[in-house]
């Protein structure tokens, strides 16, 4: 397998994910704190030269890149001298040669995790997870010292200390760091704009304003008129740029909704159907069991 020059990895937990790479299980099959060094993780998924993986589960990852090239979406993602990494679900990141200096430690959230808790809509929201920006985020000595010690904090309290309290002090920590991130972004950016704004990025804006303008679920026709596309054009940008077909893309966009719904009230799945723009509600729990692996009943028992 050593002669595999391109590899494709999606990821739907984290525990495959550590089997895949060749690091320890995580503790908590939601979340995990890792810390690796290069001569660490699997030799034969490093080796190849060029790595496409997607996931299930945000990142957050402190490390410096030395060398090689990390490509998110359609765009480079500029790695000189960063130190930061976001990466977002389902959001495909392609990696050439990439190494990095000593260790690195990255923070893995699945969505599961976050569904129905205040933080998720930040993290919907924060811009350094989209594919529009192009620039890992370069932080200062002292600024790196303040991300490693809430980063510590929450490693000591997912090893140490689990009772009721454990997640919601692990998330605060973690929306801690994201405020923290999201000055030094603005602060990075106050001297240039990035020029381009990705289709993915449009898209979601423009369906989130139709979402809530209208009663129903947005008509890709609608969404590609709004952006001056063709719904053809859009679609294949969107593939070119995700590996997902415009319908593919809302879809996920309403399971996203739903998922906080179900776990943020007590309505019924019928009601949720319906509050998301679903005619049918049979539809709407057939599409959550394709693309989640269980009924929306289910999903609400399990998490």
């Amino acid at each position: 397998r050593l002669g595999f020059v391109m590899s494709k990895y999606h990821f739907s937990s984290i525990e495959e994910h550590h089997k895949t790479v060749g690091i320890r299980l995580p503790e908590h099959p939601l979340f995990d704190v890792i810390r690796i060094s290069s001569d660490e993780v699997n030799q034969e998924l490093t080796c190849q030269s060029e790595l496409t993986i997607s996931t299930d589960f945000y990142s957050i990852s402190l490390k410096k890149i030395t060398a090689g090239e990390i490509h998110y979406g359609r765009t480079q993602y500029d790695c000189s001298s960063g130190t930061m990494l976001f990466m977002a679900p389902r959001q495909e990141v392609s990696t050439s040669g990439v190494k990095v200096e000593s260790s690195a430690v990255t923070i893995l959230i699945h969505e599961d995790f976050v569904h129905g808790h205040p933080i998720m809509e930040r993290l919907r929201k924060y811009r350094f997870f989209d594919y529009s920006t192009h620039e890992a985020l370069h932080v200062s000595p002292n600024e790196e010292n303040q991300i490693m010690s809430l980063i510590e904090a929450i490693e000591s309290e997912n090893q140490n200390n689990r009772d009721e309290f454990t997640k919601e002090l692990i998330l605060s920590q973690i929306d801690t760091i994201l405020r923290y991130a999201d000055r030094f972004y603005h602060r990075q950016f106050l001297l240039r704009k990035e020029n381009n704004v990705s289709t993915l990025s449009q898209f979601e804006a423009v369906f989130d304003d139709l979402m809530s303008a209208n009663d129903g679920i947005p008509e890709i026709d609608e969404v590609a008129n709004a952006l001056n596309m063709t719904s053809r054009y859009l679609s294949d940008s969107l593939k070119a740029e995700t590996g997902k077909t415009a319908k593919e893309n809302i879809h996920l966009k309403l399971i996203d909704v739903a998922k906080d719904l179900l776990l943020a009230s007590n309505d019924s799945v019928a009601t949720i159907a319906y509050q998301i723009g679903f005619e049918y509600p049979q539809y709407f729990a057939r599409l959550f069991k394709k693309k989640v692996g269980m009924t929306p009943t289910e999903y609400r028992q399990h998490h």
